[in-house]
């Protein structure tokens, strides 16, 4: 069927895009793309690389190939149609064959997402590459599934066939491409796919005519068929073609029949009709299809699910695709961008998140960020708003980037509401967009700037100006003086591109002025060094650091001369000698890289605000050395290191390992760890320095001058002024641990240096947790099993676990216990003489608890004693020294220490006898009962009972038990001490009773008091050793006895009267059995009976209302 349908621009902007693509001179070859060049990860094309081989042994090209070649790549065919009155058929048909694209990268670039096929696809589907439209168009390719290629004019159709799967039908899908110059504009599949990318029909039936262009059948365009037709032949073919097709086109062909036969119908109007097989009109924009359709629904789609399950990664995989599109020189990527940027702008939820006031999310951020990113690359880096020098042919600009943005109105929403704040309150807020805007007033027009790009022998050997703006070096190379960020932006717009070359000469010029700007400063402050260093501190840095910046200025020339470098070893088609020309005979691009790495790592530069931006400085910090760890060290490369070390180490305030740091600077920890790491086997002592150097962290640092840091013992917990507010400062501090427990691990064995480091660390750490880790450490390191114990070591150990102690002393830490026996562990290794010292000083290391309970404790052990191997006389001066330790805590917190003075105090008499006198002291006062009891029983235990009855006493004149109070913990050391009492004899019986009727208001625990009292004889412990004991029970009419019965009963009295005051109905049952306990209590007395039947007599008349009670009692009592 015809499609009378006009033809189509494409939606996206005119762009002036040559695609400067390498052209195959033969059939065949020319129908691959690049030899040796990868698509999805296989070889592309390998059939057609074949065909090119046995070519080349055939004839020369003819002309007529060689001329529709060109013209097929750069002529739409209406201007072939006007140039020419008359085409002859085979120069059409060649120009036809010659118009679809030859190289399957660009097919691989619009059906997956990366071009080594290692990315998922756009749908979320598996990581398994072959799910990938692009690997599986090859499959069916490869599998014979594509019949029926047809080619008509710049159509090309077909059916592709999917093999039935247990889950599914086989299913046939008619497929049919348009194309122009090269360039497939439209594409359809009855499949129905619904994704950005071509599904795998498209890609098989694409490259079927890459790959097998000798067996599609071609035509010229319809137009051309219909004019060799006579009427009845015209006839004929109409009446055929609705004949087979009426169902679907009767309705429209009469139509067209109506308007064509009435001769003011607009259609006659028109001179000539639509052919959709002819090729592109003159306005038609060449460019590739894109379905933006659903580019705007994925991105969508994505942004509503904020970052979450994956849609962060897809989105990232879309920028990914922009920046390959661009450096393919594809307009598409500037359309893309423009989608997608269009989709962000209009998320819901920035309006909301403006109306609340709230701030983005994390994951939302990144994506902002990267989109912020991927705009300034494509213009500024540069978001087409950067012009491409004039020698490269610049793209034009999305409309998005002209008016939308650009309206005061989007603007004003965008620097308001959503901006990413890089730096304090007095500077100007910055959106993602801010750069983008900046650089439109960015030219390439310098000729100074053109020349550096341009020619490879750009030099100037007479140019002797020394000044911060000299345009050559001291060698006559040429300098690039701009904002290093734009400056790199600059360099990455051209390698986004495609122009390496260019992007490699820029980088050169930008190193070489990093390299003379960081002498110029060197110099600087060498003329003011003494001036800077009486000052002690300095305002100078740099507001916007190179590292963790949103252009990413050193990852960019990193990657630019590292891909260089790699590129020359590796033998690649793109030729850098000319370039070459720029470096000593002691550099390579790889030199160059890892020295710009150096330079950018080691700058000083202040901690921007907010939590990602400084996230995004660590990270980008970690990625950038994780680079530098993968390359491999040779002499040229430490000689590198050895310089840049000395450098940053002499230039004051302009790097962040001079002696000068500005208060907010960003830490050197993690790059000097690995310039420590890296420079060690070469350079012991410059490694030390730098590491030593980068320990700093002034921002913690107090700001109390009265307050003494330099010494171990005035170091308490810091809790500073933090301004600004460091989000990353947990992170800061492990890797400021981690730096430091690498140089102890490398000083082992090294008392100097291992001196050096322990000051450094009791000077620059500040959290007891990570010195206590370094402790820890250094403690392992000193006792590996395969070695003997280094005792220089373990003394650093010892001290930084004496700091630790000392810094957590008086603050609450829930680790505070095990720091404490590991302590003790690490003094037991050092020696007896650590132990004595940490006894000797513990009011400045423990608490009088923690002394007793696990110093003194562990110090009087066997293991510890067998572990020391110590004779008599030195165990005896150690047990000393922990009963004198014990005694000292008991004195000052007698309430959680005495008992543990009292047990350590055992095998010395004057020690005991003094540990028992502080508890009496202290039983007045300041001991409770709970603790009283405890030493009681302790002191029976041991076998001094008087001094338990002593002390029990004491306990009880601390106690009160109420009425109700029964099930009280205290009810069983009363009845311990009750029963103390009457196993020593009547008169301590008689003593203790008092205090027990006073302190006890409970009845059933004085009944049961008076029960075991009734028993047994008083006396029985004395009988053990006298024959004091008479054998005679108590009376209970007589003294003490007595004054207990009674507290009893009248304890059950007025218990009885407070539970029935708030009695119930559930609780009847309870209650007479309790006034059955009570009844036996009563009858103990000799007119015990009489006085309970005046009680419940009482009890009837008082609480007569309760009716269902009284005649309970009634029941039980008469």
């Amino acid at each position: 069927m015809i499609h009378l349908t006009e033809r189509q621009s494409s939606l996206s902007p005119s762009l002036v895009n040559p695609p400067a693509k390498r052209l195959c001179c033969r059939p065949g070859y020319g129908s691959t793309c690049r030899q040796g060049q990868r698509a999805a990860g296989a070889p592309c094309g390998s059939s057609g690389a074949t065909q090119g081989e046995s070519s080349r042994t055939q004839s020369p090209e003819t002309l007529l190939d060689i001329a529709a070649r060109k013209v097929a790549e750069k002529w739409p065919f209406q201007r072939v149609e006007e140039r020419f009155e008359r085409i002859p058929e085979p120069v059409q048909r060649r120009i036809v064959y010659w118009s679809f694209p030859r190289s399957e990268r660009e097919i691989c670039m619009y059906s997956s997402f990366n071009t080594g096929g290692e990315e998922i696809g756009s749908s979320g589907e598996s990581g398994d590459e072959t799910r990938l439209p692009f690997r599986r168009g090859i499959a069916l390719l490869e599998s014979g599934c594509v019949d029926n290629v047809l080619q008509v004019g710049f159509h090309l159709s077909g059916t592709v066939r999917e093999p039935a799967t247990p889950s599914e039908p086989e299913l046939v899908c008619n497929v049919s491409v348009s194309f122009d110059r090269c360039k497939i504009t439209a594409v359809t599949c009855s499949c129905g796919n619904k994704d950005i990318f071509y599904c795998a029909h498209v890609v098989a039936l694409s490259l079927y005519r890459v790959r097998k262009p000798e067996q599609v059948k071609l035509r010229l365009p319809i137009s051309e068929t219909l004019f060799q037709m006579n009427r009845d032949q015209l006839q004929k073919f109409v009446q055929y073609l609705i004949t087979v097709h009426h169902t679907d086109v009767l309705p429209t062909a009469q139509k067209l029949a109506d308007e064509i036969l009435s001769q003011n119908s607009e259609i006659n109007q028109v001179h000539g009709a639509p052919d959709p097989t002819a090729g592109a009109s003159v306005d038609d924009e060449n460019c590739w299809h894109l379905d933006e359709e659903q580019v705007q629904e994925q991105v969508k789609l994505f942004l509503s699910q904020g970052g979450y399950h994956g849609s962060g990664k897809q989105l990232n995989l879309l920028f990914s695709k922009v920046r390959e599109m661009l450096k393919m020189r594809d307009s598409n990527g500037a359309r893309m961008l423009t989608l997608i940027t269009e989709q962000f702008m209009g998320d819901p939820r920035l309006a909301l998140w403006r109306q609340q006031g709230t701030a983005m999310t994390d994951k939302y951020r990144q994506l902002w960020d990267e989109l912020g990113t991927v705009i300034t690359e494509t213009e500024d880096k540069a978001c087409l708003l950067l012009p491409l020098p004039p020698h490269c042919e610049p793209p034009s600009l999305p409309p998005v980037f002209t008016s939308s943005l650009l309206s005061p109105l989007v603007f004003s929403f965008f620097w308001t509401s959503f901006f990413l704040q890089f730096h304090s309150l007095s500077r100007p807020h910055r959106t993602v967009f801010t750069r983008a805007i900046e650089a439109c007033d960015l030219h390439w027009q310098d000729p100074h700037l053109q020349n550096i790009i341009t020619e490879d022998h750009y030099t100037n050997y007479c140019y002797h100006e020394n000044l911060d703006s000299s345009l050559f070096d001291t060698r006559g190379w040429p300098l690039w003086h701009e904002h290093v960020p734009t400056a790199c932006a600059r360099v990455d717009a051209l390698r986004s591109h495609g122009y390496p070359k260019e992007a490699l000469r820029l980088a050169i010029a930008i190193v070489n002025t990093l390299r003379r700007q960081q002498q110029k400063q060197l110099e600087l402050f060498r003329s003011h060094k003494k001036e800077l260093l009486n000052r002690g501190i300095t305002a100078v840095t740099n507001l916007e650091g190179w590292v963790g910046h949103p252009l990413d200025p050193i990852g960019t020339l990193f990657s630019t001369l590292m891909e260089t470098g790699r590129g020359s070893e590796e033998g690649t088609l793109l030729d850098f000698s000319g370039a070459c020309r720029l470096l000593t005979s002691s550099e390579s691009f790889l030199s160059l890289a890892v020295e710009t790495a150096l330079i950018g790592l080691g700058q000083q530069r202040v901690m921007p605000d907010g939590l990602y931006a400084q996230e995004k400085v660590c990270r980008n910090e970690e990625q950038l050395l994780g680079k530098l760890q993968e390359i491999d060290l040779n002499d040229m490369l430490v000689k590198i290191f050895r310089k840049q070390a000395v450098l940053l180490l002499e230039a004051g305030p302009y790097s962040g390992l001079g002696e000068i740091l500005y208060r907010e600077s960003v830490p050197m920890h993690t790059f000097a760890k690995f310039l420590f790491t890296s420079l060690l086997p070469h350079d012991a002592e410059l490694a030390y320095r730098i590491a030593l150097r980068a320990m700093r962290l002034p921002v913690l640092e107090s700001t109390n001058p009265s307050s003494d840091l330099s010494r171990p013992h005035h170091i308490v917990s810091v809790v500073p002024n933090r301004y600004p507010r460091w989000f990353t400062l947990s992170h800061i501090e492990t890797q400021q641990c981690e730096l430091a427990s690498t140089m102890l691990t490398a000083a082992k064995g090294d008392a100097r240096k291992l001196e050096t480091v322990l000051e450094s660390i009791q000077k620059n750490i500040h959290s007891s947790s990570h010195i206590f880790k370094l402790a820890q450490d250094a403690f392992k390191i000193a006792t590996l099993m395969d070695s003997l114990p280094d005792l220089t070591l373990l003394k650093v150990s010892l001290e930084l676990g004496l700091q630790v102690m000392r810094m957590t002393l008086s603050t609450l830490n829930w680790r505070r216990r095990e720091m404490v026996r590991w302590l003790v562990t690490c003094a037991t290794e050092v020696g007896v003489f650590a132990l004595d010292s940490i006894m000797q000083n513990w009011f400045t290391l423990f608490t009088p608890t923690e002394a007793t309970s696990v110093v003194a404790s562990t110090v009087m052990s066997n293991s510890t004693i067998v572990r020391l191997h110590l004779d008599c006389h030195q165990q005896e001066n150690l047990a000393n020294s922990a009963r004198t330790l014990a005694l000292q805590c008991a004195m000052k917190d007698p309430q959680n220490c005495a008992l543990s003075a009292l047990t350590l105090c055992e095998k010395d008499h004057n020690a005991f006898e003094t540990a028992y006198k502080i508890v009496l002291d202290a039983a007045a006062t300041g001991m409770n009962y709970t603790q009283l009891f405890t030493i009681a029983r302790y002191m029976e235990h041991r076998g001094y009972p008087a001094r338990a009855y002593k002390l029990a006493t004491l306990a009880m004149t601390h106690l009160n038990l109420s009425y109700n109070q029964d099930t009280h913990p205290a009810i069983n050391d009363v009845l311990w001490a009750c029963a103390l009492s009457h196993s020593l004899g009547k008169n301590e019986l008689a003593a203790v009773i008092p205090l027990v009727v006073k302190s006890v208001k409970c009845a059933t625990v004085l009944s049961d008091i008076l029960r075991r009292c009734t028993l047994t004889t008083p006396g029985g412990m004395v009988a053990l050793h006298s024959r004091r004991n008479s054998g005679k029970l108590m009376s209970l009419d007589k003294t003490p006895l007595r004054q207990l019965l009674d507290a009893t009963i009248g304890a059950y009295i007025n218990t009885t009267h407070s539970r029935l005051t708030h009695i119930s109905p559930r609780h009847y049952s309870e209650f007479i059995e309790f006034l059955s306990k009570a009844r036996e209590t009563f009858l103990m007395a000799h007119d015990g009976h009489i006085q309970f039947t005046q009680f419940i007599d009482n009890l009837k008349q008082i609480y007569k209302g309760k009716k269902k009670l009284m005649m309970l009692v009634r029941e039980r009592f008469g």
